[in-house]
């Protein structure tokens, strides 16, 4: 009777605890979503230039490019950290705005100024709209990768 017990939680584990893999996978669409909406904001503010100079270049297409490899790398750490407390959209959607609300702050207000020679920690206009946008990124990460779990 014990070693009922035991497969049978084994089995509830498995099948409620998301893969590695899985995880990974819902985490890079839910970054490319998520990308995808805050690079059309960004689009829209003209930022897309100020994006591809990271690389040396004033492209609006490499500009995307760059935004959106960046997205699904931070997809990708958003599923490997918390890929497996996405239990409910609400949740899912704190968990997304807050991580979204971290990188603006590790990206937004420090990595890219430093990559282009600009002071760090500038609150400005263009920063405060720069939050909102990864406050969505985040929040659509969250959504999206939450939805992709549910289909399973």
């Amino acid at each position: 009777m014990s070693t009922t017990r035991t497969a049978s939680a084994s089995a509830t584990s498995t099948v409620s605890s998301p893969s590695l893999v899985a995880r990974l996978v819902r985490g890079v669409v839910g970054g490319m979503a998520g990308g995808m909406v805050f690079g059309m904001m960004m689009q829209m503010m003209g930022a897309m230039p100020m994006i591809a100079s990271m690389v040396g270049s004033t492209s609006v297409v490499v500009g995307w490019l760059v935004h959106l490899m960046i997205s699904a790398a931070l997809g990708l750490g958003f599923g490997l950290v918390v890929g497996t407390r996405l239990t409910s959209l609400p949740i899912s959607l704190g968990l997304g705005a807050g991580y979204g609300m971290v990188w603006w702050v590790l990206g937004a207000l420090i990595a890219m100024p430093l990559a282009l020679g600009m002071p760090v920690f500038t609150l400005n206009a263009m920063a405060w709209m720069s939050l909102m946008g990864h406050v969505v990124f985040g929040a659509v990460l969250g959504l999206v990768a939450y939805l992709l779990g549910r289909r399973r």
